[in-house]
């Protein structure tokens, strides 16, 4: 599987490169190394690899910036990083350049790199997955399957789960932008979050037909299982949002497959969520609570969005709520106990 393939390590710890670099070559591989992400850089210009695997932690120039130009001058290659235990906040910075997947020191089986690279490889080669992020990588959401089954996902999992304050900072750094626009409108959320358990998670996506789609998730409802399971809602919006239009119906349909992944996987639980969608053409917000309530307000006149169904117990059942943005704005706040400091705003600048 991986014979024949070419693997540029970027890593300035001796030891731990001699180790991939000398397993890498076993299993038939060319591999070249790089002592930092200069180095790196000038390999790259000398040859493109099937795979980049990149440590964070570098002298020179730092991982973070040597993946960040990665993503810019080669978009396509595929990435691996690796931290540090205790260096979550920088993996999920890096995830977000597109990073594929990553690993945490120490590593105590090298089956663990191995099926991390086949699994990103294959992923490549499938030029309908080429913009999968790392959380489509794992659950493979594109192709079907929506259990975590490989042993690389269950070790990352279970990695995770030994390590809330490493899960915490993983979520948290893959929040978005807190203040964004698209054309006339603006969106921005504010969060004040507990540091002692998991947060409240958002993201969303504008989109090119004047929509934007957006989710959140009370990732600490879910118990032990909040980080997996808000990863696995993550990579089925992701991929919802690439391949279909935003609308009630998909979002429904989005809401099933969600739920039926969470059914089947042993790493998840019925959870806290709401899904919207802004319609800007039409002037309105459309909302679904699925056991996420909140109190939604445009024009001064306050809905509250309420399903006392979890997302993983048939909470589709519940229909879109329908907000007129005829005045120009509306504010989501999160309603529960010890969640009303997280909120989303939506403003037509215009307005």
């Amino acid at each position: 599987m991986l014979a024949g393939k070419e693997v540029l390590i970027v890593e300035d710890d001796p030891v731990f490169i001699r180790i991939i670099a000398g397993f890498l070559r076993k299993e038939g591989c060319t591999v070249r190394e790089a002592e930092n992400g200069l180095d790196g850089l000038k390999a790259l210009r000398e040859g493109i690899p099937d795979l980049l695997i990149s440590d964070l932690s570098m002298p020179i120039m730092t991982g973070l910036e040597f993946v960040q130009e990665v993503s810019l001058e080669y978009p396509m290659l595929p990435v691996i990083v690796i931290s540090g235990t205790g260096g979550m906040s920088d993996v999920a910075q890096a995830l977000r350049f597109g990073v594929k997947d990553f690993l945490i020191k120490p590593i105590d089986d090298i089956m663990v790199v191995r099926s991390a690279i086949i699994s990103v490889l294959e992923e490549s080669e499938s030029e309908t997955c080429n913009d999968n992020d790392f959380t489509q990588q794992w659950f493979k959401v594109s192709q079907g399957s929506e259990q975590p089954l490989t042993d690389e996902l269950r070790w990352h999992l279970d990695d995770l789960l030994d390590n809330p304050g490493n899960a915490r900072d993983l979520l948290m750094g893959l929040m978005p932008e807190q203040d964004s626009r698209q054309g006339d409108w603006r969106l921005s959320y504010h969060s004040l979050q507990s540091a002692d358990s998991n947060p409240v998670v958002l993201d969303y996506m504008w989109m090119m037909d004047g929509k934007m789609a957006f989710y959140m998730v009370d990732s600490a409802s879910a118990g032990q299982n909040g980080t997996a399971t808000t990863l696995m809602i993550r990579a089925f919006f992701n991929e919802y949002i690439r391949t279909q239009d935003a609308d009630e119906r998909g979002f429904i349909h989005l809401v099933h497959q969600i739920e039926h992944a969470i059914k089947k996987s042993t790493y998840a639980s019925p959870i806290r969520a709401m899904f919207g969608i802004l319609n800007a053409a039409d002037n309105q917000l459309d909302v679904l609570s699925t056991g996420l309530n909140a109190v939604v307000d445009g024009s001064g006149n306050a809905i509250i969005v309420k399903n006392d169904h979890l997302l993983g117990i048939d909470a589709a059942s519940t229909r879109f709520q329908t907000i007129d943005l005829s005045s120009g704005s509306v504010r989501v706040s999160l309603s529960e106990i010890g969640l009303t400091s997280f909120s989303l705003d939506i403003q037509r600048l215009s307005a």
